[in-house]
């Protein structure tokens, strides 16, 4: 089960816009990732939830997406994520930033993962300027965006391939936009001890 979904929690970059994600459902998100594992508990992670239209419209308006596609512009109009959650290290609890990175790797998979879950899928991303959100979502000076996860249901087509120890693992899309993401082999993955 939890391999299935691993396999269906991928970087989903269109979306069903008519499928509205709900707070309730965001917050059940959020709750999973509370509920995972913390550096020394410290627990420092902090959750803005959108889930209105203009408001994630706003924070779209401040992510740039498929770093790895230079000359396509995802997602596409009209396929759209329909909620996103900022992931913040509250700066009182530790201002230590890339001590609680992992943290923030493990709430951004616990999410995904409770989004699969649920039928819809996301997109973690990291390419944004944290003033530019801070600013935009009004984000008392403690709270430093980290992560940003787009939810929504999943509308494109998403195929993963086996990529050789010599072959490229860049991810492409076809003519027919469907993307492609190539995975390293696990014989080429997993180290053994020597006898």
């Amino acid at each position: 089960m939890i391999k299935e979904l691993i396999k269906k929690n991928r970087s989903w970059r269109g979306y069903d816009e008519s499928r509205r994600v709900t707070r309730q459902e965001l917050e059940e998100m959020v709750d999973c990732a509370r509920l995972s594992a913390s550096s020394v508990n410290r627990q420092p992670l902090k959750y803005y939830l959108s889930w209105e239209k203009e408001e994630t419209d706003r924070i779209l308006a401040l992510t740039k997406w498929a770093r790895g596609l230079p000359n396509l512009t995802l997602p596409h109009p009209g396929k759209c994520p329909t909620a996103f959650l900022v992931i913040c290290q509250d700066k009182k609890i530790s201002d230590a930033m890339a001590r609680f990175q992992k943290d923030i790797g493990i709430a951004a998979q616990s999410i995904l993962l409770c989004a699969v879950e649920m039928g819809l899928g996301g997109c973690m991303i990291g390419n944004f300027s944290p003033a530019a959100v801070k600013e935009e979502l009004s984000l008392p000076e403690e709270l430093e965006p980290m992560l940003i996860v787009a939810i929504g249901k999943p509308a494109e087509k998403i195929v993963l391939t086996e990529a050789g120890p010599e072959d490229s693992v860049d991810y492409y899309r076809d003519e027919q936009d469907v993307h492609y993401v190539p995975k390293r082999r696990l014989e080429d993955l997993v180290l053994y001890q020597k006898k």
